[in-house]
């Protein structure tokens, strides 16, 4: 497995202090890898291997550990010197109260803190002002592209080419490129979205009605990159006979986006300069996952490449909006603390109408930040300062 450089470099910095370094992130996608990558980065500075300590909570032998009093209990009989210790907690949201046993860790002992958990809500809670301001995030997606590429040693274009076609399909699920035939691929998919719809939805909120929950994520899956709008998924379950009340809905996809299998973006009014509550859009965080659940027809490719490109800004640290202009809908709008850039997304530019559709997007936009047209397209049709890239060029960018 390849080293995980872009977040590493991040979170260097935070090995020695004292904030509690939480990493989140859809289940499978390399959080449990990445720790192992900080331990051994932290053995090779010198730390010997009784300061670093452990626990995966999802180990059946650790199950004995439910509470915050029965991690307390274990870590102090672990630490036995006044010398500095690691603490590595994975999918601690296993634990009732962990948070308390952490806040403890931190104010008592001479401690740094690493912890993983599958959901977003991992420090939303009400125990969780227990460590308000005492704590840096970091959120792991699966393989980028560009990782997918240095994990195959790809420099050939027509193998990066056959790659990214791939890529398209399958996803970037790290574990998903141990298998070699497609249907184990498949396979390992299909369980990977059962785990997760059963551990970080069904029963951390308590869902009874599986079956409308998992209607609800095809429905959102066979569309990624639509405009989601309740009516729709209304009359789509109520051609499956099935009945959703708006309430139950939006629980739903509360749900669905904390548990990391899929992200929304909101909708941006450029001109107004402020967020819109209506007519969000929604990503897969790995395509993978859409590919063997999704029971209507094939997505689009121009939907398939919009959700890459999200996926990519996201994983570059933008904040991510869907933008709305007086003339059309920009795919995105991105920030930066102060910078921002604007991305239309198209399979191909396949004449002057659809060249000037996604051009065209633009005008009305007259501020000086960067604007681009992302494409499968191997020709050049920047123009007016808006920039055309190729998909997968922009991809493998430094």
């Amino acid at each position: 497995m390849i080293k995980r450089e872009k977040y590493l470099k991040k979170m260097r910095g935070f090995y020695e202090q004292d904030l509690i370094k939480v990493i989140t992130g859809i289940r499978r996608s390399g959080k449990s890898t990445l720790l192992k990558q900080i331990m051994s980065e932290l053995r090779d500075s010198g730390i010997e291997d009784n300061r670093i300590i452990y626990i995966n909570f999802e180990d059946i032998n650790m199950k004995f550990i439910k509470t915050d009093m029965d991690l307390n209990a274990y870590i102090k009989r672990k630490i036995k010197t006044e010398e500095k210790y690691y603490l590595f907690f994975d999918e601690i949201q296993n634990v009732v109260d962990w948070e308390k046993a952490i806040n403890s860790f931190k104010a008592t002992k001479n401690v740094s803190i690493f912890v993983t958990g599958s959901n977003s809500n991992l420090l939303s809670g009400e125990l969780a002002t227990l460590l308000a301001g005492r704590y840096v995030s970091f959120k792991i997606q699966p393989f980028s592209f560009k990782e997918v590429c240095e994990l195959k040693g790809l420099q050939d274009r027509s193998q990066i080419e056959q790659a990214f076609e791939e890529y398209m399909k399958w996803g970037g699920m790290p574990q998903r490129f141990y298998f070699q035939e497609e249907l184990e691929t498949k396979n390992y998919l299909m369980d990977l979205y059962d785990s997760i719809v059963i551990k970080d939805i069904v029963s951390r909120y308590k869902v009874k009605d599986v079956e409308l929950l998992n209607k609800v994520l095809e429905y959102l899956m066979a569309t990624p990159a639509q405009q989601f709008s309740v009516k729709n998924i209304v009359n789509y379950l109520k051609s499956e006979n099935r009945n959703c009340s708006n309430e139950t809905l939006y629980n739903y996809l509360s749900y669905i986006t904390n548990s990391f299998i899929m992200n929304k973006a909101k909708r941006y009014d450029i001109k107004g300069k402020r967020v819109l509550s209506t007519n969000d859009k929604y990503y897969l965080t790995d395509l993978g996952l859409g590919q063997v659940k999704s029971s209507q027809k094939a997505k689009g490719k121009g939907s398939i490449l919009e959700n890459i490109v999200y996926n990519e800004l996201i994983d570059r640290g933008y904040e991510v909006f869907v933008g709305k202009s007086n003339r059309s809908e920009i795919d995105f709008i991105a920030t930066y603390f102060e910078e921002k850039i604007y991305v239309q997304v198209a399979y191909i530019l396949t004449d002057e109408l659809v060249i000037e559709r996604e051009f065209g997007a633009y005008k009305g936009i007259e501020d000086n930040y960067p604007k681009y047209v992302l494409t499968m397209d191997k020709f050049d049709f920047s123009q007016n300062g808006i920039i055309h890239k190729n998909v997968m060029d922009w991809l493998l960018e430094e």
